[in-house]
């Protein structure tokens, strides 16, 4: 098997990943069990973020790499949160102040759409000139009420109307077909086997 280093340590990712990948022939390894800390993300766009990420951490393996930048844009706050979606309240990340956050913004504002984003970079070596880069949109809209138990972030929040259930009511798999990140987790793979 290929080692491949994710730029995250965030372990849903990691078996998420692991899954999806292991009939490639890779073998994911979250950056923390090599010591290589997280990379900065200075950056105002999801790619650009991911694209750093991945340089930082191929380079510090020599492995290729694969990191995601993903967040929530709400069209009525002309795409806030975006890539501030995790830290959106302030330091340290908190899910229930940037939720809290995000609806008292909305509070008087009629349009309730908004879209999930994940940018996807692989790189086979930290300076690949010819990066693997998808990027998938997942649409919503956002609700006042929190509805479900499962998922993470703003999925209580983020209301899909054509299944009238909130992301957060999903159970993983369902959410793993149709989400910004699993979109483009396959999108990504159809490249990865194509460019092999």
């Amino acid at each position: 098997m290929q080692k491949l280093v994710l730029a995250s340590n965030n372990a849903g990712k990691v078996k998420e990943f692991q899954a999806l990948l292991a009939p490639l022939n890779f073998q994911v390894i979250p950056q923390g069990e090599l010591g290589i800390p997280a990379a900065q993300e200075p950056y105002h766009t999801f790619v650009e973020n991911a694209l750093a990420k991945a340089r930082h951490a191929s380079s510090a393996s020599g492995l290729p790499a694969l990191a995601d930048d993903s967040g929530i844009c709400v069209h009525a706050l002309d795409g806030r949160p975006g890539v501030l979606s995790a830290r959106y309240a302030g330091e340290p990340a908190n899910d229930a102040a940037n939720n809290q956050k995000l609806i008292s913004e909305l509070a008087a504002k009629a349009d309730r759409g908004a879209h999930y984003v994940c940018a996807l970079v692989f790189v086979a070596s930290p300076h690949d000139p010819e990066p693997l880069i998808v990027q998938c949109r997942w649409y919503g809209q956002i609700v006042a009420d929190p509805k479900g138990n499962n998922g993470f972030g703003y999925d209580p929040y983020f209301f899909l109307p054509e299944l009238k259930l909130t992301a957060a009511q999903l159970d993983p798999e369902h959410k793993n077909l149709i989400s910004h990140r699993g979109l483009a987790l396959r999108e990504l793979i159809d490249q990865l086997q194509s460019r092999a």
